[in-house]
Formats: structure tokens, sequence, C-alpha cells
């Protein structure tokens, strides 16, 4: 696969992305991935564990100055069915947990992060970091559920492999950019989307069933007095 950076250890491929960008001007497409992060992040600033060369560790960089700022989850949408059409070749029962965590049964086998460089109203340019485990066979941080491919089917698995499927497939969804399609592909492949489940806002629990991800990532959901509620990422969070 062309235009691909491989580096044996980096703080973050994210941030090693954004200081590429800064000295050069990189193709649409551009990847960097490591074999380990010194400050790998996930989303609200959680740490992502990761066993050196056990894992996918990487970034992909694309310019979707015809996406409109206030529909940009759509790219979160994109990579996230990416990532399940390929994982699906080898696990069964993946599911995107909104936002776009990627969930086997009920343990974390993937995060992305998605940082945007606005220029005025247009969005200039897109870093996305995804941590997918592959091979690791321990957890030894304080994350709750995660879990490996390796672990699920007790075989290890070739991860420069699924990279190139993960990135290809990426691209093609975002070049084909059929938005209907991507918001059904996005709802069907939702983690607990039939069904009422455990949620908490704040101090409330509740439970409600997820009726609709709106285009700038709201869930909506219903509670089972019938009432609708609408979140935002980091309003509400999953009772797993």
């Amino acid at each position: 696969m062309k235009n691909i950076f491989f580096i044996k250890q980096t703080n973050s491929t994210n941030a090693l992305m954004r200081t590429l960008i800064k000295q050069e001007t990189l193709p649409e497409g551009f990847v960097v991935y490591t074999d380990f992060q010194t400050a790998g992040k996930g989303q609200i600033e959680n740490s992502w564990e990761s066993e050196t060369g056990k894992n996918l560790l990487f970034s992909i960089l694309l310019y979707p100055h015809h996406v409109a700022i206030d529909q940009q989850f759509i790219i979160s949408q994109i990579v996230s069915i990416a990532i399940i059409n390929v994982l699906s070749d080898y696990c069964e029962n993946i599911k995107i947990k909104w936002p776009n965590d990627i969930y086997v049964n009920d343990k974390k086998l993937a995060g992305i992060l998605i940082e945007n460089s606005l220029r005025g109203s247009q969005i200039n340019n897109t870093v996305i970091g995804i941590g997918l485990n592959i091979n690791q066979t321990v957890f030894k941080s304080d994350a709750p559920n995660p879990v490996s491919l390796r672990q699920i089917k007790e075989k290890s698995f070739r991860r420069k492999e699924i990279l190139v499927k993960i990135v290809e497939n990426i691209l093609d969804i975002y070049n084909e950019m059929d938005i209907n399609k991507i918001r059904e592909d996005y709802f069907k492949n939702l983690y607990r989307n039939n069904g009422f489940y455990s949620f908490k806002a704040g101090n409330e629990l509740f439970k409600a069933q997820i009726d609709d991800v709106q285009p700038d990532g709201k869930i909506i959901m219903t509670l089972e007095n019938g009432t609708s509620r609408s979140f935002y990422f980091k309003e509400v969070e999953f009772i797993i």
C-alpha cells in the first residue's frame, strides 16, 4: 500500500501525523502506524493500553472539505462501518457502541479518536486515530472491558493485512459518500439498538431504547415511560 509511514515507537500516531502535516503536504489517505505509543489516548483523554508489537495503532489523514462542520459525525460513521466490514470476516457479533467504539458482545475491541482541524467554516483536515486489539492476550490497565481478536478466536492474526483492508474500506466508503447508506449501515450495526437497556446521565439511572442517531451525532432515546430524550457524546453513558 502506498502512502504509509511506519515508525517503531512514537508518542501517538495522531500527534505524529499533525507534526508531519506541518512539515509537508501529505496526500489524502496517508497512514502513520506504529508498534508502540508512549502517550496513546482514547476519548475523553483516556489512555490506550497496547503491548508493543501486538496490536494495530495507526492514523489516517483525510481532507473532507465537502463535509459541513455540523455534519462531521458522518466521518465517525464511515470509519466505524469500515472497521465492522473488515472485522466481520475475522469475528462474529461485532457492533458499534455509540458514538464509535467497536465492541464484541460487551467487550471493547477497538477505539477511534477523530481530530478535526478547521479553517473558517470548513474542515481543513481530519486525523483519524484507530487502536485495535489484535494479538494481545493480557490487559493490565484499569480499562473496564478490553478484548482482542486473539482472545476471541484463540489464534494470531496478521496486523498489516487488517490495516490495509481497513484503510481501503474507509477510503472506498468515504469516496462514494452515500450518506443515506452510511447512516443506515451505522444504525443497523449499532450496539444495543434493539430493546431497553440501562444508561446513566449525570446521577440519573434509567432504561431506554435507542431510536436514532442524528446527523450531528446526537442519540435519540425513548425511556420506559415513553418520554423521548436526546444526548450528545459525554452526556450519557452505557451501563454494561
